[in-house]
């Protein structure tokens, strides 16, 4: 094509007003169909996980069908011209912009592979936070201190990603308690496991372990009781965790039960020696 203007011949100018409707159409009707799936996964929260990903990919489908109606409206596919300018065309716009066509083809692998969902509590690159959405470019996640975070798809291909619920509405968290070398560890874990067990977050449905060790922190040795049990939804995550902590340092205080700080104060003190702040 010699003359720029020779590409005119190609497209069909009467189309495009309704080629521009079809894109607005097809943006409007993407943002109001997900917002209301976003709506009905609040409403209940049993279905929150499902209503996500439906809008997820209601919305990667809606984005895919504008364009594809979008361009064979205003294309005049009839001519072998036409084939090979398509040609040249997808080559150049390959090479111009094959970092967005590469986040485009991850942004497919990541809603049909699934290594997470929206939903999901995700650990990658030094974040950790619920995916909000999967995008065509990028994915958004909003990490427990309420920053929005957004990464390319194309990086999840090349690197590692944890999903601490996947796909699950309930999820599991680990809490460590550490006791003083000498205490009563049995009463300590039979405490634990109470509190745990009668917290408002807590999902009996799925087991709740605690495992004991003997570990040296610094030079000292301590035992701690790792527990294991699973929050119903993995948006009360942190709230789990602190409701469980503040229950046992509450129980631990009252059976007695020394941590390895207040076993440092208490030596301190018999010392004669001033207790650190």
């Amino acid at each position: 094509m010699e003359n720029p203007q020779d590409l005119l011949q190609f497209l069909d100018l009467d189309r495009v007003p309704v080629a521009i409707v079809v894109m607005i159409v097809g943006l409007v009707g993407a943002r109001l169909l997900t917002g209301f799936l976003e709506d009905l996964a609040e409403r209940f929260a049993g279905r929150r996980l499902l209503f996500k990903k439906i809008a997820a990919l209601s919305r990667f489908g809606i984005y895919v069908a504008a364009f594809v109606i979008t361009a064979s409206s205003v294309l005049v596919l009839e001519s072998e011209a036409m084939l090979a300018l398509t040609g040249t065309i997808g080559l150049a716009l390959g090479f111009a912009f094959k970092d967005l066509l590469a986040s485009l083809m991850a942004g497919v692998i990541l809603l049909f592979d699934e290594p997470f969902q929206v939903g999901d509590r995700v650990s990658f690159g030094g974040y950790y936070g619920e995916i909000t959405e999967i995008g065509l470019r990028s994915v958004r996640m909003v990490t427990l201190d309420d920053n929005l975070v957004t990464i390319p798809n194309s990086k999840f291909l090349s690197e590692s990603s944890a999903s601490a619920n996947a796909g699950a509405l309930d999820c599991m968290v680990v809490i460590p308690f550490y006791l003083a070398a000498a205490e009563d560890f049995a009463r300590a874990r039979a405490l634990i496991e109470e509190a745990t067990a009668t917290s408002r977050f807590v999902f009996l449905d799925k087991p709740l372990v605690t495992l004991v060790s003997d570990e040296f922190m610094g030079e000292r040795f301590v035992t701690i009781i790792r527990v294991k049990a699973y929050v119903f939804d993995a948006r009360f995550e942190k709230s789990f965790a602190s409701d469980v902590t503040e229950r046992v340092k509450v129980a631990l205080a009252g059976a007695g039960i020394r941590t390895p700080d207040r076993q440092y104060r208490d030596l301190e003190l018999n010392h004669g020696r001033e207790t650190p702040p």
